[in-house]
């Protein structure tokens, strides 16, 4: 049990989210109220889905409030009311209003995907595989007005492996942001908390994932193309056009030898893997998914298809 009850109000949306809430759950935080985004169509149906942290609080009989902004005065007293201590937020995906940042008497603490300053903004966790990092974590800061500007509390450090995913990272950065958070609560219970200044001379900005981002362009080097297939497994998948169809390609290694043939092109095509000529390297797809198909082995796709020569654009 912690050493103090605190009231925490927890807003979160995604999966990204569960592990933090689940951590304060089980160590005997009083969480007051869940804030989450609405509920949204998904599948094939479309039917109005919960959120997965809405279906944590749910089960652990923790009210749920789902506004569409916070930037009226009707849900900025709703908080007021329910006195919070504290505010945690991970992964809410709305904006927190100035006066919402100073309602609670401790404010409001951000777990953030990333070393900050390093990365600031919506994806830092794909971003740090693509820019080639070799290490990367989370930061639980003090929110402030800024975009990820304020204040850093504590730290946790991974490395990123070389088979590392944009999934495979999100998931261990989740876990990892646990312990420091419950960390800094007893921290600013006890006032020994100590905070550090973000220099702003290193931050940079890991803008949102698009689907047109992750088209591939081979004229960039296979190195750099191996990361974005990465770092964009599972969403948004990249991918490249071959007979005008897109080719999402799940995995790929490289190859440590040159061609010169037109960058896109197929130079093979076997059981091994397709081999892709690049601008600098050759890239060997070794999963792949058509339309309508579901993903499999290249080693599979090449039984009922050989594209060698083919130009991948």
């Amino acid at each position: 049990m912690p050493n103090q009850s605190l009231r925490i109000i927890f807003a979160g949306t995604p999966d990204f989210s569960v592990p933090a809430l689940e951590a304060l759950i089980n160590a005997g935080h009083d969480v007051v109220a869940v804030y989450t985004q609405p509920d949204r169509p998904a599948g094939r149906g479309r039917q109005l889905k919960a959120s997965p942290i809405k279906e944590v609080a749910l089960k652990n009989n923790i009210h749920v409030f789902q506004p569409e902004s916070l930037k009226e005065k009707p849900e900025q007293d709703q908080i007021a009311q329910l006195k919070p201590d504290i505010m945690i937020v991970v992964a809410y995906g709305l904006l927190l209003p100035e006066p919402v940042l100073s309602i609670p008497q401790f404010g409001c603490l951000n777990i953030h995907a990333s070393i900050l300053p390093r990365w600031r903004g919506a994806a830092p966790i794909q971003r740090a595989i693509l820019a080639g990092d070799s290490e990367t974590g989370v930061s639980i800061m003090q929110m402030d007005i800024g975009l990820d500007t304020g204040d850093v509390l504590a730290v946790a450090t991974c490395a990123i492996t070389e088979n590392e995913t944009g999934g495979s990272l999100h998931d261990k950065l989740a876990i990892l942001g646990t312990q420091p958070l419950l960390d800094v609560l007893a921290q600013l219970q006890s006032g020994t908390v100590n905070p550090a200044k973000q220099d702003d001379s290193q931050a940079n900005y890991a803008k949102k994932l698009s689907k047109e981002e992750a088209l591939i362009d081979w004229g960039k080097p296979a190195s750099e193309i191996e990361r974005k297939i990465r770092a964009f497994n599972p969403w948004p998948v990249a991918y490249a056009r071959m007979n005008k169809e897109n080719m999402r390609i799940w995995s790929a290694t490289i190859i440590n030898s040159n061609s010169d043939k037109k960058p896109g092109t197929v130079l093979s095509c076997n059981k091994e893997g397709i081999d892709v000529a690049t601008g600098k390297g050759i890239m060997r797809i070794e999963k792949l998914q058509m339309p309508g198909k579901r993903a499999m082995t290249a080693s599979e796709f090449v039984n009922a298809h050989d594209i060698s020569g083919s130009i991948l654009d």
